[in-house]
């Protein structure tokens, strides 16, 4: 039997650790205070500091790094352990970006895949699925973005998917067809910015409650959604809005406390 353990540490960061792999999500583990900037007129500032801080961090086999051109998905503290991960897995812009002299960096397309190997663990699988960052159209804006599916043998209930920073469109919904999830690690917030008025960049709970129905996972896991000011809906919103959902779907949603690991089903 798998054991996968998440620990969620701020923001979009999660550690996952699954039979002896440790894999961390988009890393951000600058102090809050600092203000980013996104381009376009937009920015943000952090608002709280990761509940793990990063030199308490175990050794991490990969990064999974849904896009490397913002502050709340990867800051300078999170830059600068990049060296030392065995693998980045990321967008294939990033990785030639990201330039990490004789490191493992690979750059993927959705729905193409990658696999991580070891002796005496399990091989995991990591297919690239879609993401659109911000409105129809925005891609040249906003740049290229993928979340991440994780398989490997013996997986009773499916694939762990992190969703990655997206709206909810077709491309999205197209993991409801092509995958069986298990665990569902949702990248919500609302993610809105004043100079661009109504459009969102990243999903609602409202939105959750849509992809959920659709992909119909055994757990569901919010993410995203704390840590920065841009961020429009946190958690009593979201679970706000939780509370209207159907039975399937409001089963399905566990909250990850800050910092303290918590066991999911493989």
């Amino acid at each position: 039997m798998t054991n996968v353990r998440i620990t969620h540490i701020g923001g979009p960061t999660t550690l996952i650790e699954v039979d002896g792999w440790r894999l961390l999500t988009d890393p951000t583990f600058d102090a809050p205070g600092r203000r980013y900037t996104f381009g376009w007129g937009t920015s943000s500032h952090k608002v709280a500091g990761p509940a793990v801080d990063v030199a308490d961090l175990p050794p991490i086999d990969a990064v999974l790094l849904s896009h490397d051109h913002h502050g709340d998905n990867l800051d300078d503290a999170g830059r600068a352990l990049l060296p030392s991960a065995g693998v980045v897995v990321t967008t294939v812009v990033a990785a030639k970006r990201l330039g990490l002299d004789g490191g493992d960096v690979r750059g993927l397309v959705p729905w193409a895949t990658t696999r991580l190997e070891a002796p005496d663990r399990p091989a995991i699988e990591i297919t690239a699925t879609p993401c659109r960052h911000g409105p129809p159209l925005s891609r040249p804006i906003v740049g290229d973005v993928v979340g991440f599916a994780l398989t490997w043998e013996g997986q009773q209930h499916g694939a762990l998917w992190i969703t990655g920073d997206t709206v909810l469109y077709d491309g999205v919904r197209q993991v409801a067809d092509r995958l069986q999830v298990g665990t569902a690690l949702l990248h919500l917030g609302g993610v809105q910015f004043p100079v661009t008025g109504p459009i969102r960049y990243s999903m609602t709970a409202k939105d959750a409650v849509e992809l959920c129905r659709l992909v119909r996972p055994e757990v569901a896991i919010p993410v995203h959604y704390e840590g920065w000011s841009h961020f429009r809906q946190g958690r009593e919103a979201i679970e706000a809005e939780l509370a209207h959902a159907p039975d399937e779907v409001r089963r399905s949603i566990r909250w990850a406390p800050l910092g303290t690991p918590i066991d999911v089903p493989a």
